[in-house]
């Protein structure tokens, strides 16, 4: 696993193509797994309360189909995020799903469908090939999201429950005494929807 640098989150941003970019930052401000982000459809956005809701995940199916299912972990959850973040998916909607329908996927891949993970995983390469990224994987971008709002000040059980995941939080600890602690003036935030532009 590596934790992407600020400057490597911004890379990614710059480089990838604006149908994809949405994606790359929901899961670098939102803390989102691949699945989940793929899931989404319009309705679940909350642009008043500046909130998404996490209800499904898409998983492979045999011969490039998909699977809509619960999130992994049992993770339904409501995510905060930013306004930057709500402004750049609005922005998307607008050039990229004109429809919009509430029940209509964000990221429409084959026959109506979502996109399958492997559609996914070559924006992605293609992404970080761009950026000068080689070896960062999408699922980084959680572990990164993570990380930050911990060593801005969030506590690791706050983490933990925005995230829905019991996990080790040994690298989330060490990211944050390499970066000198948390700092008590920007406390959380991304989890409470305060990051910076996109």
């Amino acid at each position: 696993m590596a934790l992407p640098t600020p400057e490597q989150v911004r890379a990614l941003l710059a480089a990838v193509d604006s149908k994809f970019k949405p994606f790359v930052a929901l899961c670098a401000f939102a803390g989102l797994r691949l699945g989940e982000a793929t899931a989404l459809r319009l309705a679940d956005f909350d642009f008043d309360q500046g909130s998404i809701r996490v209800a499904r995940q898409v998983q492979r199916e045999g011969r490039g189909g998909v699977e809509i299912r619960a999130p992994k972990y049992g993770s339904e959850r409501v995510v905060h995020v930013s306004d930057d973040l709500l402004a750049l998916i609005e922005d998307y909607v607008a050039m990229h799903r004109s429809t919009g329908e509430p029940d209509s996927w964000l990221f429409e891949g084959e026959s109506g469908n979502p996109p399958h993970q492997n559609t996914v995983g070559y924006w992605w390469r293609l992404t970080r090939k761009a950026a000068g990224c080689p070896t960062l994987r999408l699922h980084d971008l959680r572990h990164s999201f993570a990380s930050g709002v911990i060593a801005e000040g969030c506590d690791v059980v706050t983490v933990q429950r925005a995230l829905q995941r019991d996990c080790d939080t040994q690298h989330l600890r060490a990211s944050v005494a390499e970066r000198g602690g948390p700092n008590p003036a920007r406390v959380c935030p991304v989890v409470y929807g305060r990051c910076g532009s996109l």
